[in-house]
């Protein structure tokens, strides 16, 4: 299970943008996100490819996550993206369009061959899938549990409701389905959910909004496309001091009753049970990562 990792925030990096891809680093964003597809034209595939594929092999970008969205691997272009990225040494691979768990094998397949030519342990090249069509949506379970290499699987809003007919609204009605499969889908696997991007950048209040939504539903995190959308995100996600407060008092009650040898825990009158002690986890994993408490997270059974 790839729960350690935190990934509110995946910043989508224009390819063809030299600026940003070099310095996309100084973004506090949890992952990166290489754009080979969407946001390059045709023309400037080739180029770049190679842009990228120079940052990886120059740039430090510190404990960020690096991941790159191919173009279809069943084309020459994406195969050629597969080949360069692995090449370089890419931490994670987003598929695009993922309809059903054949297209992560079609990929996956490639992928194990590159790591072989390029003397790399088979499995060192995580995946994401990519979910923005009807039949994806219906086959996310399937999709989630296609391979090991699967970190997590996002959402694609826009192509989906293009594929469904309607368009994007401010409530976000039309996604509500599309949204639970996908979060069932990854929770049942192990993996994160991605929740899509919110592409009017200069309503901070309704990326607020939305992103409060995604987060009560169970998202890990949201794909950004403006670096302006990171702070907002992140501070919803970001635990309260009454929430990190509360998590300390859960570990410590839990270690008191171990001390006691004590198989009842309980704090203010209230049973402390494993759900209990696994979102205090994450709220001080989350607290350890923003340095606003320092100290040591223990797995408690």
């Amino acid at each position: 299970m790839e729960e350690q990792r935190l990934r509110r925030t995946m910043m989508f990096v224009p390819g063809n943008n030299p600026a940003m891809v070099k310095d996309a680093y100084i973004y506090k964003c949890d992952s990166i996100m290489f754009d080979l597809e969407d946001s390059v034209s045709f023309q400037e595939k080739d180029a770049a490819r190679c842009l990228v594929f120079c940052a990886l092999k120059a740039v430090d970008y510190g404990d960020k996550e690096l991941v790159v969205r191919i173009n279809d691997p069943r084309t020459e272009i994406g195969q050629n993206d597969i080949k360069a990225m692995i090449k370089a040494g890419i931490q994670v691979i987003r598929l695009p369009k993922t309809d059903s768990s054949d297209d992560v094998h079609f990929c996956e397949e490639i992928i194990e061959k590159e790591e072989k030519i390029n003397k790399k342990a088979i499995g060192t090249t995580k995946m994401m899938a990519a979910i923005e069509s009807a039949q994806g949506v219906l086959n996310a379970p399937h999709i989630a549990l296609s391979s090991k290499r699967l970190i997590g699987i996002a959402l694609g809003a826009e192509d989906y409701c293009a594929d469904m007919r309607t368009q994007r609204s401010a409530e976000g009605t039309e996604l509500f389905f599309a949204r639970n499969m996908i979060l069932h889908a990854a929770r049942a696997a192990g993996i994160a959910a991605i929740d899509t991007v919110y592409s009017d950048v200069n309503n901070e209040e309704g990326l607020l909004r939305e992103t409060k939504l995604i987060k009560q539903l169970g998202f890990d995190g949201k794909s950004v496309i403006n670096p302006r959308q990171i702070e907002p995100i992140m501070s919803v996600f970001s635990p309260s001091d009454e929430e990190i407060a509360k998590a300390l008092s859960i570990m410590d009650a839990i270690k008191e009753a171990h001390k006691k040898g004590s198989g009842v825990i309980s704090l203010h009158g209230k049973m402390i049970d494993r759900p209990v002690v696994l979102r205090a986890q994450r709220t001080l994993r989350l607290a350890k990562t923003e340095n606003r408490w320092l100290g040591e997270i223990e797995n408690v059974d």
